[in-house]
Formats: structure tokens, C-alpha cells, sequence
């Protein structure tokens, strides 16, 4: 069958009104898993006892399982045990699963930027009277920024795409209208290749945006 360009921009226009929905997982779940991947790369930095440990169960389980299986887990398995969660939507499931895995992963290139900031830093700031955790929020942590940057735009774009995998779920998102629109039409071609470049666009979109950022901060060094 030859490729049906009407079709392919028909179903390309279509699914441009899930986007919303995929921009709101990815940025709701950034957010989250930013605040959670502060205080583990806090309690990393200065190894607190005790959390320590627990921060690094924690990390190395949602770096070490499949997103997917820990979204089956949320979604399907803690339900079972707790009934509390057992009325949990699919789009709470979502975020919760996206933040979770997103702050392991930003965690570590927090830590990683902290550590790059010179030791020397830190002491000096204490030498004039500031706590730990003032050199932190004003001195440190300012720096350490710049550097994470880069790594924190890359988590962002993971959990953009994988968002996608809301259908296992039973959450009508892009990917899950594509698959519809493919299996009722059998123009699979034409519906893939639009979802394709729909999250393409909004990828390299983001990407011009973070350089910009990225060129913002470097004007001081």
C-alpha cells in the first residue's frame, strides 16, 4: 500500500490533542521527582547515618528495575495489599511511578554535581560562621545547578517518552490513540511515523529551550 499522506496529517492533527496530557505526566512527575532527588543528593553529600543507607536502597532499586514493572507494581500490585490505594487512577499510578524512577536518577546527577563543587568551598563558609546547611542553599548548591542542568533536561526527556507507557495502564494518552487509529485504519506507517515526529518536536523543542538556559547560566563563568 502506498504511503496516505491526507491520512497521515489527519491523524497527526488528531493526536496533537493528547499532548497535553503527555506534557502534564512529564512535567508533574519532573517536579516531584526533583524535590525527592534534592533530599536524597542532600543526605548522599553529607552521608547523614542511617538515611544513607536507605537512600542507597533506594536509588538502586528504581535505577535497577524496568519502569514498567515498577508501574504494575503501583498500579496493580500495592493495591491488592493496601486498600487505601485500591480506588488509585491510572494517571496518579503514572505520576507516582515517573516521579519515583525520575529522583533516583536525578538524585545522582545532583550528587554528582555537588561533588564537583571545589571542598574548599564548603570550609570557607563554615570558617565564617555559616551552618552546613546555609553554604549549602547559598553557596553550593547555586554552582552545583549549572552543572546538573544538563543531566536533569536528559531525565526530563525519559520520562517524556516514557510516558507512553500510560496504555498498559489503561490511560488514553498519544501513544495509546496512535495504536487505536493504526489497529482501526491498518495504516500503521502513517500512524506511527506521526506519533514519531510529534515527540520529536516537542524533544528538540525543549532541547533550544534548555541550551538557552544552559547559555544563561555560563554567562557568570
Amino acid at each position: 500500500m502506498n504511503f496516505d499522506l491526507n491520512y497521515f496529517f489527519n491523524v497527526s492533527l488528531d493526536l496533537t490533542k493528547y499532548i497535553k496530557l503527555t506534557l502534564y505526566m512529564a512535567t508533574i512527575s519532573t517536579a516531584i521527582g526533583l524535590v525527592i532527588a534534592l533530599v536524597l543528593a542532600t543526605i548522599r553529600f553529607f552521608k547523614i547515618r542511617g538515611l544513607y543507607e536507605l537512600s542507597n536502597v533506594y536509588i538502586s532499586f528504581f535505577r535497577g528495575t524496568p519502569l514498567l514493572v515498577q508501574l504494575f507494581i503501583f498500579y496493580y500490585g500495592l493495591p491488592q495489599s493496601i486498600k487505601a490505594l485500591r480506588n488509585v487512577t491510572p494517571l496518579t499510578a503514572m505520576i507516582v511511578g515517573l516521579s519515583m524512577c525520575g529522583s533516583a536518577y536525578m538524585a545522582e546527577i545532583i550528587r554528582g554535581a555537588l561533588d564537583s563543587v571545589d571542598k574548599g568551598q564548603m570550609e570557607a563558609a563554615l570558617s565564617v560562621g555559616m551552618t552546613r546547611s546555609q553554604a549549602l542553599r547559598r553557596i553550593i548548591f547555586p554552582q552545583a545547578i549549572r552543572v546538573a542542568i544538563p543531566g536533569i533536561g536528559n531525565t526530563f526527556v525519559d520520562l517524556l517518552k516514557s510516558s507512553s507507557l500510560a496504555f498498559v495502564l489503561g490511560l488514553t494518552e498519544i501513544l495509546a490513540r496512535a495504536q487505536m487509529a493504526a489497529a482501526s485504519s491498518f495504516k500503521v506507517m502513517e500512524s506511527y511515523l506521526s506519533i514519531a515526529i510529534i515527540y520529536w518536536i516537542i524533544v528538540e523543542g525543549f532541547n533550544f529551550l534548555q541550551k538557552l538556559l544552559e547559555k544563561k547560566l555560563a554567562k557568570a563563568y
